[in-house]
């Protein structure tokens, strides 16, 4: 199983005959697995990673640190529910050290994402601090490289 969790993290587009002569199982038996995973959400989702620069599409991205205290009986889990509902929260995690929580979250500019954090997140029961940080320049996400500096310095021109 994890053989073919490997092979689908690195590319979700492979298909059940390639995936079962790479695992040397039979393609009914790896269908199934598959199957199987997606159902016990094992495997939660197929995504595509794409660089918004080159596509020359309007996004911004910020880090946010959130403060919250845990709830009686159910920890933090009630308050990171809430938080998750919103649309504009690509990712969510419990984490140790600064904060409580650890939110990336998108918006068409970064005034939709001061927004987003006024009139939604931090009015938000249980959060009683935040702190922002845009994202400016991505150069590495979920292991695809966006930026090469021997590409961009092969663009310039040379001149006598």
């Amino acid at each position: 199983m994890n053989e073919l969790l490997n092979l689908l993290k690195d590319n979700a587009r492979y298909e059940v005959r390639d995936l079962a002569l790479l695992l040397n199982e039979d393609e009914e038996k790896v269908s199934e697995e598959i199957r199987k995973l997606e159902e016990d959400k094992v495997i939660a989702g197929y995504h595509t990673i794409i660089n918004w620069d080159k596509a020359e599409t309007p996004i911004s991205k910020a880090i946010i640190f959130v403060n919250c205290v845990p709830e009686r009986e159910r920890g933090y889990d009630r308050i990171a529910e809430r938080i998750s509902r919103y649309p504009e929260v690509e990712s969510l995690s419990l984490i140790s050290g600064k904060a409580e929580f650890i939110l990336k979250v998108t918006g068409k500019d970064m005034r939709e994402i001061s927004h987003f954090l006024a009139h939604k997140l931090a009015p938000t029961e249980g959060v009683n601090g935040t702190e922002t940080m845009f994202i400016l320049k991505e150069y590495k996400t979920n292991n695809a490289v966006f930026y090469n500096a021997n590409e961009e310095s092969e663009r310039l021109l040379v001149t006598p």
